[in-house]
């Protein structure tokens, strides 16, 4: 009787047992490709994540070695050492062939759309370097342009490792786009959503990167936490909050003039371009004029050094009133003319940041004046400085919902997300198809991807 009763209860365990396999088997989303796209995604984020932490510490010594320059004689060291790095980044890529028009965020999209997501390996310890050259030595640029390329290579290179094919190497430089900025950032959530929004200047997204982006972000970000902290990017005092929708007028305000000002900033960095461009010189000379504008303009206001990570916190604290409403203005101003110098002269280094800095600039005078003009709203214009910066990056960058979700992540404060909401999506409406990335099409519809 005994012996039965155990094999009943074998039997039924047995049964018990294939029907567990099969439920968990069942469906149409369990696949072996779906799990190589989520272990590749995982191997993307990992291998993005360490070289991030990499490009961290070469940042760091980058600029160590700018100030022990700059201590030998800070006045000539503000004109001479900008056209020195972006001289040498320049000399550095130009090497490599295949790196020549390794630009940044661009080449990233134009990766994407035209060469089957494929992005040259070298690109990972030449960009990287020659980008520290660039903006430690006092170029106007940021290092998000640059860390866009790099994790898109390592996404492109995990592809090519499987030998998969070119829609799977899409995918996964995508991912590796996404990973690059949310580390860096600092930011998982806006950098996963970044990778499939930046590719289109119009609302459309692509479909088929959503899931590995999220993966791929959320590992780089983690192992770069690891390494640097945990802490966010920026620290902003907490009390600002949307709690007035009699606000919702200033806020209506601030999105006109991000959005003019988001013009200027595209317009004056494309005509640049352009007149680099159509001088008949070599490059390498285009890059040390650059260079040289932009060091004279470091005699003038050398906040525009670099990212302007500072300006961006002093805009950011409770201290930001301090600034006239003249000197964020004027800031404004040289920042995007330093960068349009540093940049659209053929330097290495991104827009983005800059974009985050001139965004910050003019929400913080925004909000100065309105402050004076209503004293009894309770506007701050460190709550206007951080929503600029949304409103500036989904008008510049056409990414608005990463532009909503990264100011809130990089400062610290969700308190403000119904006025980036309103600001982001008035700016990004009436900036319809201005974009910095020339390579970036409207629509799904007019990709080359989509054509095939």
């Amino acid at each position: 009787m005994l012996k039965k009763a155990r094999k009943r209860i074998a039997k039924t365990r047995k049964q018990l047992s294939k029907k567990g396999w099969k439920f968990l088997l069942a469906g149409d989303g369990m696949s072996i490709r779906t799990g190589r796209f989520f272990i590749e995604s995982m191997l993307v984020g990992l291998f993005t994540g360490f070289v991030v932490v990499a490009f961290h510490y070469m940042i760091l010594a980058g600029a160590w070695g700018a100030e022990r320059l700059s201590a030998w004689g800070a006045r000539w060291a503000l004109v001479v050492l900008p056209p020195l790095g972006a001289g040498l980044g320049y000399l550095l890529i130009k090497r490599f062939d295949s790196l020549e028009h390794a630009r940044g965020t661009d080449s990233a999209i134009l990766a994407y759309h035209r060469r089957h997501g494929y992005v040259p390996p070298a690109v990972i310890p030449v960009k990287s370097t020659a980008s520290v050259l660039t903006v430690a030595s006092g170029g106007s640029a940021g290092y998000e342009g640059p860390v866009t390329l790099l994790g898109a290579s390592c996404g492109s290179l995990v592809a090519s490792w499987f030998g998969l094919s070119a829609r799977a190497r899409r995918i996964l430089m995508t991912a590796g786009l996404s990973a690059g900025i949310a580390a860096l950032f600092q930011a998982p959530l806006a950098g996963a959503i970044f990778g499939f929004e930046i590719l289109y200047s119009s609302s459309d997204v692509e479909y088929e990167p959503i899931l590995p982006c999220f993966i791929a972000s959320a590992i780089s970000y983690t192992i770069y936490a690891h390494f640097v902290g945990w802490t966010t990017l920026f620290q902003m005092p907490e009390g600002f909050r949307y709690d007035n929708g009699m606000r919702l007028l200033p806020y209506f305000i601030l999105a006109l003039v991000i959005t003019f000002g988001a013009r200027f900033y595209i317009s004056f960095f494309r005509a640049t371009e352009r007149a680099f461009a159509g001088v008949k010189v070599p490059g390498l000379l285009k890059v040390l004029a650059g260079g040289l504008a932009t060091g004279l303009l470091l005699l003038v206001l050398p906040e525009v050094r670099g990212a302007s990570y500072d300006v961006i916190e002093r805009t950011l604290s409770l201290d930001a009133g301090t600034a006239s409403v003249g000197w964020l203005l004027g800031f404004f101003f040289l920042k995007a003319v330093a960068t349009s110098f540093t940049v659209g002269s053929g330097g290495s280094g991104g827009v983005f940041a800059p974009a985050i800095a001139c965004g910050g600039a003019l929400g913080a005078a925004v909000g100065m004046s309105l402050q004076s003009l209503w004293p009894g709203m309770g506007i701050h214009p460190a709550a206007f400085a951080l929503v600029g910066m949304a409103g500036f990056l989904a008008s510049c960058n056409r990414i608005p919902i990463a532009a909503i979700v990264m100011v809130s992540e990089i400062s610290g404060n969700h308190q403000l997300l119904l006025p980036a909401m309103w600001v982001c999506c008035i700016s990004f409406w009436l900036n319809n198809d201005w974009s910095l990335y020339r390579s970036q099409v409207h629509n799904r519809e007019a990709s080359p991807v989509h054509q095939l």
